[in-house]
């Protein structure tokens, strides 16, 4: 989950560019806490650039924390899609 000013400043696009340009697949969501929380898989290397990317977002961001879980892999899943 990540936290600060990240709803409204295309947190999400920029999550979705980043982690379809390092062959992650998985979601990300707005939450109804001002959140965005977001699922990845991929390459463990891939994973750990798009979680020090998260640390800072895109421009207009201001990430306050990044809380990461390690999750089991979800088998099939293709490509890095929103959630509502």
């Amino acid at each position: 989950m990540i936290s600060g000013k990240v709803q409204g400043v295309y947190y999400r696009a920029s999550v979705q560019v980043q982690a379809q340009g390092l062959a992650i697949t998985g979601w990300v969501q707005n939450q109804a806490d001002g959140s965005v929380l977001l699922e990845a898989q991929g390459d463990p290397e891939a994973l750990a650039s798009l979680v020090k990317w998260c640390h800072h977002g895109p421009p207009t961001a201001q990430v306050t924390g990044v809380e990461v879980t390690p999750l089991p892999v979800s088998e099939g899943e293709t490509g890095f899609d929103f959630k509502r």
